[in-house]
């Protein structure tokens, strides 16, 4: 397994590579059962796979521990070599920015996707996703890309971006890994301390499921508002007291390409949340069928 810190000596190995299909896995490391899927999958859809693992300084937001991010490198790299990873890029902030994040050329992905959900409450976050996505692109110069159903809102922002920038990579979602208890699997749950908020951070996906439940009970639709915010309080009624809390940050249906709020639920919507257990933040969405 080849890993390259320069940009450079990755390009000169890329050209070797020329004719072959080339799958990249775009990570910020810490690496789990989650990505370990991604992988597989680019494996099973490439001749070449390449993990690239940065910790994107920009799209940190002033009051998000950029410092504290976990980075298991040894870890990381093992984890790699064991899945048959062919290369890994391993790039530092100033091989990836050079002239520093304040003179730097960024993508601005539609305010439209952006303004709403983890946007909201994560200014300039998007923008930074896209802005070290399309330069890991144009480094690495994959045919495809596979990336996680489970940060929905970034999948679909890269999708936009893809197609509005005609960028010739082929975005390949994989759905959302999840523990037997049904927990979305996240570098966050490593933060999940005590058995109790194990134990609540599973209100996520049980709202997910109950509202996939309500809508094939239901026939196929239902008023999305009514339906959620009744989930919700039925979910989180047995955490309103005690040493654990949960407070969802946002609960909402909305198209899976444009991302915008819709008024019903129906097969085909997302239903997207994010919520704190404690002080952790976590998010989770599914696609109703």
């Amino acid at each position: 397994m080849f890993l390259f810190t320069t940009v450079a000596e990755y390009q000169t190995q890329r050209s070797a590579w020329q004719g072959k299909t080339l799958a990249l896995v775009p990570t910020m490391g810490a690496l789990h059962e989650g990505h370990q899927a991604l992988i597989r999958h680019a494996r099973s859809v490439a001749d070449v796979v390449v993990v690239s693992i940065f910790v994107n300084p920009l799209q940190f937001g002033p009051q998000e521990d950029l410092a504290a991010y976990p980075r298991p490198k040894a870890q990381d790299l093992a984890i790699c070599e064991q899945l048959g990873v062919d290369a890994v890029f391993y790039p530092s902030p100033p091989e990836m920015y050079p002239e520093g994040p304040d003179s730097l050329t960024r993508v601005v992905p539609p305010v439209s996707m952006t303004e709403n959900f983890c946007g909201a409450f994560r200014p300039g976050h998007f923008e930074g996703v896209a802005t070290v996505v399309l330069k890991l692109f144009s480094i690495t110069q994959p045919d495809v890309a596979v990336f996680g159903e489970k940060d929905a809102q970034q999948l679909a922002i890269i999708q936009k971006m893809v197609r509005d920038l005609n960028l010739p990579v082929r975005i390949v979602p994989h759905p959302t890994l999840r523990d037997e208890r049904g927990l979305a699997l996240s570098s966050r749950n490593q933060y999940l301390k005590t058995p109790q908020e194990q134990e609540a951070a599973l209100c996520l996906s049980q709202i997910l499921s109950g509202v996939q439940q309500a809508l094939t009970n239901a026939g196929g639709s239902l008023p999305a508002e009514e339906t959620l915010e009744r989930l919700q309080a039925a979910v989180l009624a047995p955490w309103q007291s005690g040493p654990v809390s949960v407070r969802v940050q946002y609960l909402a249906a909305v198209d899976a390409v444009t991302f915008q709020p819709v008024a019903r639920l129906q097969p085909g919507v997302r239903v997207l949340m994010a919520a704190y257990v404690n002080q952790v933040r976590l998010i989770d969405n599914g696609l109703l069928l």
